[in-house]
């Protein structure tokens, strides 16, 4: 008798493939923009370039997450999802009440309004999906 490993859990089925698709814009937006920020100009605002590259990681972390599929991804990508929000508002926050902490922008300023506040939205719209997706499992 062949013991068989249990499937992975897909996580970019259906709106899960718009997810990744997503996030792998923000990430090739977020890490190209900081990585020319920060080599040519990092001495103008080191914080808002430096959190620029923080959410291009987490971007790239949710997105290899929701690629790699399986329990331990979904909740990985949750975790980050929620650090995420967070970030976007906190720094959207700080933006709004401190502007001269910032002299350049971050993905994550004012909510994400130079993002189309796709930086806000994504992660809720995120987290809902991987909730799904586990209630989903769940029933499998």
């Amino acid at each position: 008798m062949t013991e068989q490993k249990p499937t992975r859990q897909r996580l970019i089925s259906g709106p899960g493939m718009l997810l990744v698709w997503l996030y792998g814009v923000m990430v090739v937006g977020a890490v190209s923009r900081s990585a020319v920020q920060i080599s040519t100009d990092f001495d103008r605002a080191p914080l808002a370039y430096s959190l620029s590259a923080v959410a291009g990681l987490v971007y790239g972390f949710i997105t290899y997450s929701l690629v790699r599929g399986g329990e331990t991804a979904r909740k990985a990508a949750l975790v980050c999802c929620g650090a995420e929000l967070a970030g976007v508002l906190g720094v959207g926050t700080w933006t709004l009440v401190e502007p001269s902490a910032f002299p350049e922008a971050t993905v994550w300023s004012d909510f994400g309004v130079g993002y189309l506040f796709i930086p806000v939205l994504l992660p809720l719209s995120a987290m809902y999906w991987l909730r799904k997706a586990a209630r989903q499992g769940d029933a499998a």
